[in-house]
This record gives structure tokens, C-alpha cells and sequence, in this order.
């Protein structure tokens, strides 16, 4: 009897070790059963301190003045990459400026209680060659900007305050004149614009009140967001309509991005927060200044009230490997949006999303989107998809867990759904809509 037992105890013991090692090796997978690098589990803050500190209060600019100091702040800047690099520190203080140009070598710090505040004039942010909404164009530089800037590194615990009232007022005062009045017209910056760069980390800062997207990354890899707070307010910003909040205020816009890593942040905006862009129009996937984004993790994240968790679109054209998991939602409109442009090519694949706790609107939403797109002819337009999604290990509330539809215009197949369980008011379950589905332990009440 006593070596059954043994046995016994033996053979639970591997079918246990068995199944921890199959859990660990999926955490070690990307959707498409390729390996993820080491990398990606490493949080370790950039450590600066071996490099030279440049305190901007050092050389003549003033944190307690209502004037513009961003001609002094990026003769700073310039004057630590003449010098061979080093850090620029935001100190105790509020430092009012426009447009900021790091160059490479130099790196950003806002120690506690360093504030770097957007003008609230939109002539102290030039118009350069830049990416804005799935286009290559002429548009408003940022608060903060980093192009070609390898290992550039943004530190708190300070903060970026794009002060975006005066912005906010001007769009819904513009929307109310001209309903069709698009973003790009009501000419506002973003907090932050990095471009073309490797090895970005930024960690542990504030990045408030952005007039646009709150930070934007455009042909970056291996970038790392770590215990950021994000946000912007979602209500109240207009006496035209006290329900409005800060609009187009997106968290963290991913634009042609390769590796990356979203941990530990919360974020909270009137609008999307992490959203895949990379170009938009019949003829995107022809234009070389677009692209896919690719191997990106949004992980142990908290989000307040947001549009989407996760938004692949609208301004996208291919997106695979695409993980968001551990996360806490509090009032989210929608988890995972996947937006269906009529007009635009679009290819998503092999997204996972697990392990989600909290309340919400809708949890899937897959539906033509159609807002400002302007549809061409083309004889080989390719048919969108969406393939190998899976979403699984959801405890949630919702209104609609599954918000649906069919289209001509592109096709859904291989979603996976299991171990779910929801409270779900609109019941709209529906597996046949998508082409071999697979649903296991699924409780929808």
C-alpha cells in the first residue's frame, strides 16, 4: 500500500511539473509558437548616473517664470551633445517650452516635483516633416522630441504636462462650428515623438495633459515603457459640453515598431490606449513610409477609463505577435478593438490576450471602421483578415463580451476562446460568425 501511495504521489507530482512547465513555456511563447528573447522580462531601470547631469537651472533657465524658456532649454540640450552627451535635468520647478529636439547621446530626467509644461501657443511648436495618423506629412512637432536617437532614455518621477486645456477648448469649440472637422485641423502637439530610434527606454515619469497622442513612437525597436503614469481627463474639459474630455489622447501609439515592451503602467485617456498605427488608404501597403508593427507585450497594467485596452487600427496595415495580459481594467469602453478599415489593406494575426480582471463595455469589438476614410479603386485590393486571436482566461463584467460583425470586406478566422467567464448583459455570443472557432469552458451569464 505504502508504495502505491509513493507511486501515486509520484505520477501527480510529474503530471504537475509537466503542466507548470507547459504554462511556463506558453509565458515563453509568442502567438505564432516562436520563442520570445530574454529581453522582454527584463525591467531593470536604466541606470544614468555615470553620465554627465546637465541641471538646466545651471545654465540660466528659470522653473518659477510664466515665460517660454525653450530656447534656452535646447541650447542645453545642444550644448550636451557638443560635449559628448549626457543628461538634461528638468529640477524642482515648472519649466514652460515649446518644441524640445534631443540629439543623440543626450537623455531627459524630471527629478521630483520637475514639471516640463507645453506652451500653450501652438507658434512655439514648428512644423516639421513628421507621421501623423497612418501618414508621412507636414504637421506640429512634439513637446518632446527624439529622432535617430539610439539608447535615448526618458526618467522620472517628475513630469511631462502637455497643458492641453486651451487645445481641448479650441478642437470641441471647432467640432461644434464644423462637425466634420478633423483632428489634423485643429493643430495641436503631442507630448512625445520618438522616431527611427533603438534601445528607448522611458520609466517611471509622468506624462500628462497631452493636447494630441500622449506619446508616439514611429520606426522604433526594442522600446520599453516601465511604471509610467499616463493621462488625460475624459470629461469636463469644455464648457461646450461638460461630457467631453480631452480628445484623440491616446496613451501609447506604436507606428511601424518592432520589440516592444508596455509593463507596470497605468493609464488613463479619452481615447485609445495602446494602439497599433502604420498607414492608412487603398494604396498603404505600397508606400515604403509605412509598415507592421510586430513582437509587442502590454503587461501588468492597470487602465482607467479608456476607449480600447488594445486598438489595432485604425491607421494599420499588419500586426503579429501581439500580447496583452495581467491586466486590471476599471472602466474600459472595450478591451481588444480590432478596427476594420474598408479602404486600407489590413492584415492582424496571432494576438493573445489573457489573463484580464475588471469591467468594461464591450471586451471584442470587430467592425468596419469608417470614419474619415476615402475608399479607391483597385483591382488587387487583398482581402483584410484577422487570424489566430485567442482569448482566454477572462473573469469580467460586461455589457457586450462579444461585439461582432460580418463584412465583404474582410474575414475572420481561427479565434480561440477559453476558460471564460463573464457576466454579460447583451449575450451575444455567436461562434459560427468566425471561421473555425474554438471554444472551450466558455461561461458567458
Amino acid at each position: 500500500m505504502k508504495i502505491r501511495v509513493i507511486m501515486l504521489f509520484v505520477l501527480v507530482l510529474t503530471g504537475m511539473t509537466a503542466t507548470a512547465k507547459k504554462k511556463v513555456s506558453n509565458s515563453q511563447l509568442w502567438p505564432d509558437g516562436t520563442s520570445i528573447p530574454a529581453w522582454f522580462s527584463d525591467t531593470t531601470r536604466v541606470d544614468l548616473s555615470n553620465l554627465k547631469h546637465y541641471v538646466v537651472t545651471d545654465y540660466g533657465v528659470d522653473g518659477y517664470s510664466n515665460e517660454v524658456q525653450t530656447s534656452k532649454l535646447q541650447a542645453v540640450i545642444d550644448r550636451a551633445a557638443q560635449e559628448g552627451g549626457g543628461v538634461i535635468v528638468i529640477p524642482r520647478g515648472t519649466f514652460i517650452s515649446g518644441s524640445l529636439f534631443f540629439k543623440p547621446g543626450t537623455h531627459l530626467k524630471l527629478e521630483k516635483g520637475g514639471e516640463l509644461q507645453g506652451s500653450t501657443r501652438i507658434k512655439h511648436f514648428p512644423i516639421v516633416k513628421t507621421r501623423m495618423e497612418g501618414q508621412t506629412l507636414d504637421y506640429f512637432a512634439a513637446l518632446v522630441n527624439a529622432d535617430g536617437c539610439d539608447g535615448f532614455t526618458i526618467t522620472g518621477p517628475g513630469t511631462i504636462n502637455g497643458n492641453g486645456q486651451p487645445y481641448w477648448e479650441e478642437f470641441w469649440i471647432r467640432r461644434k462650428y464644423n462637425k466634420d472637422c478633423t483632428n489634423l485641423e485643429a493643430m495641436r502637439p503631442r507630448n512625445v515623438y520618438i522616431s527611427n530610434s533603438k534601445n528607448v527606454t522611458v520609466q517611471d515619469v509622468n506624462i500628462i495633459n497631452s493636447p494630441f497622442w500622449t506619446n508616439h513612437l514611429y520606426r522604433c525597436e526594442n522600446v520599453r515603457y516601465l511604471g509610467c503614469f499616463i493621462y488625460a481627463p475624459t470629461e469636463n474639459v469644455t464648457p461646450v459640453d461638460p461630457k467631453r474630455g480631452a480628445p484623440s489622447s491616446d496613451a501609447i501609439d506604436l507606428d511601424v515598431c518592432k520589440n516592444v515592451l508596455v509593463h507596470g503602467c497605468y493609464m488613463h485617456v479619452n481615447d485609445d490606449a495602446v494602439v497599433l498605427k502604420g498607414g492608412k488608404g487603398t494604396w498603404a501597403d505600397k508606400d515604403e513610409n509605412n509598415g507592421p508593427n510586430s513582437n509587442i507585450i502590454i503587461e501588468d497594467c492597470t487602465y482607467g477609463k479608456v476607449h480600447g485596452c488594445l486598438t489595432l487600427g485604425s491607421e494599420s496595415l499588419q500586426d503579429h505577435n501581439i500580447i496583452l495580459r495581467r491586466i486590471d481594467v476599471k472602466a474600459a469602453t472595450r478591451v481588444l478593438w480590432l478596427k476594420m478599415r474598408p479602404d486600407t489593406p489590413q492584415h492582424y494575426e496571432y494576438v493573445t490576450v489573457e489573463d484580464i480582471t475588471g469591467q468594461c463595455g464591450s471586451f471584442l469589438v470587430v467592425r468596419p471602421w469608417t470614419q474619415f476614410f476615402k475608399p479607391e479603386e483597385r483591382e488587387d485590393m487583398p482581402l483584410s483578415q484577422c487570424n489566430n486571436i485567442t482569448i482566454r482566461n477572462i473573469k469580467m463584467n460586461t455589457k457586450n463580451f462579444f461585439d461582432v460583425g460580418k463584412s465583404d470586406k474582410y474575414k475572420l478566422t481561427d479565434f480561440t476562446f477559453e476558460n471564460i467567464e463573464v457576466c454579460d448583459e447583451k449575450k451575444a455570443f455567436d461562434a459560427s460568425l468566425i471561421d473555425n472557432c474554438k471554444v472551450v469552458k466558455v461561461n458567458i451569464q
